[in-house]
């Protein structure tokens, strides 16, 4: 478990930023932040969960943060929405292994129901606090293209006024990345009725077509 360990300046967000400016590897960033105390999330969490894949692609995907399956292994978008994901990269010609997939949060936000943990929605505290990781990240990476992967993940890195719902088929324009898109979530899709399903899921497919 994350809880436990006493709060270390070493293993704050800010750590991390210094690191990748230093020259630190994506797997030196994983072991600096496994001990993040940056916000309270990390004492709920299991454990924290990175971004991962090939460091040196040229296609960086950010969601919102972990959700329950991905806290538990560690891994990012392994639950119910990575597998939507890996089918809508598939069909837009992304090879998911030659990407780099992470969140702007890296700790699971969650609330008790029945034995069942339900994602929260982190704030904007949390986010904030978090955002050093991510730029660690982008720093050591420098991808071609930014998907920002739902509202938060794009509000956090490219403003408050992006809507999602008004962003289809147009590139953002942003320092972050040559080319930056802001598209659905995975698990928006998930949460959709059916007779919405089908035109978000191939919304989403668009808009990973523009990075393919």
């Amino acid at each position: 478990m994350a809880g436990g360990r006493a709060p270390d300046p070493a293993y704050l967000p800010e750590a991390g930023l210094q690191a990748a400016r230093g020259g630190a590897d994506v797997d030196t960033l994983r072991r600096l932040a496994a001990g993040c105390h940056g916000c309270d999330l990390w004492a709920r969490a299991t454990q924290t969960v990175f971004g991962e894949g090939d460091p040196r692609s040229r296609v960086m995907l950010v969601g919102e943060q972990p959700g329950d399956q991905e806290d538990l292994s560690g891994h990012p978008f392994v639950g119910p929405a990575g597998k939507v994901l890996d089918r809508a990269l598939a069909e837009a010609g992304v090879a998911r292994e030659r990407a780099f997939i992470t969140n702007v949060v890296k700790h699971f936000k969650w609330r008790r129901s029945g034995k069942r943990r339900l994602h929260e929605r982190p704030n904007p505290v949390e986010v904030a606090a978090c955002r050093p990781w991510f730029e660690a990240e982008l720093a050591v990476v420098r991808p071609k293209a930014l998907v920002c992967l739902g509202a938060t993940a794009a509000q956090a890195l490219l403003g408050p006024s992006i809507r999602v719902s008004q962003t289809a088929g147009r590139p953002i324009p942003s320092p972050l990345a040559p080319l930056v898109v802001a598209t659905l979530h995975p698990s928006a899709i998930l949460r959709a009725d059916e007779a919405d399903r089908d035109a978000m899921y191939e919304r989403l497919v668009g808009d990973l077509r523009m990075v393919a």
